[in-house]
């Protein structure tokens, strides 16, 4: 009788992903662990190690998969029946429809504590979505629908509000969170970029109150 394959590390990484995915979402970061991850893989604890450093390691890989499996800036590059502010804000929406993602993102706001974590973020987020956000606010200044001679500042600048809105990287309450965000919204405004609308707002508020749940949890 043939012997069963062996997996590869990439197909291992792939099948802990996939279970891990599967238990955030089910039970919850906290509640979930290792060996709980390595028993829906179908592995030793041992291989886990050989594959990613920490629980805290797979949820960052997870979280950029996700976003890489479903880029919404992908998703609006090619509408042309849209202008760089309505690709914007129909990024916006596509992003909020992506509910496992945005399950994912709130599990993940504990682990942005470890500040070698956060650095990395940070890093990835300049090098990956710096130059998506450049490239929209560009086409939506040479298109006049954005109004703002700041379109690199900006897309620098966007990829970080995520961080500063994070209760775990700067603490805050759920109403001091809303009061953050409004402040945003208002301060891009002014600079020419009216991201939010109603949806928008009403979509980031929930997001807000979810996090607080959790933490009151």
């Amino acid at each position: 009788m043939a012997r069963p394959a062996k997996k590869t590390p990439e197909e291992w990484k792939k099948e802990i992903l996939t279970a891990a995915q599967n238990l955030f979402i089910s039970k919850g970061y906290e509640e979930t662990s290792i060996s709980d991850i390595m028993n829906m893989a179908d592995g030793a604890k041992g291989m886990f190690y050989r594959c990613f450093q920490s629980k805290e390691e797979v949820m960052y890989a997870l979280g950029n998969q996700m976003f890489f499996e479903n880029n919404p800036f992908e998703e609006v590059r090619e509408r042309n029946d849209l202008n760089g502010l309505q690709k914007i804000r129909a990024l916006l929406s596509v992003n909020q429809s992506d509910t496992k993602r945005n399950q994912i993102n709130r599990e993940a706001v504990p682990i942005l504590k470890d500040p070698h974590i956060l650095a990395a973020a940070v890093r990835e987020n300049r090098r990956v979505l710096t130059p998506l956000w450049l490239e929209l606010l560009e086409e939506g200044k040479k298109d006049g629908s954005i109004q703002t001679e700041y379109t690199k500042e900006l897309s620098e600048l966007l990829p970080l509000i995520n961080f500063w809105l994070m209760p775990s990287v700067f603490p805050a309450t759920e109403e001091e969170l809303l009061h953050k965000y409004r402040f945003v919204a208002e301060m891009l405004n002014h600079m020419g970029l009216p991201l939010y609308d109603d949806d928008t707002m009403s979509f980031t508020e929930k997001f807000i109150a979810d996090i607080a749940e959790k933490r009151r949890e």
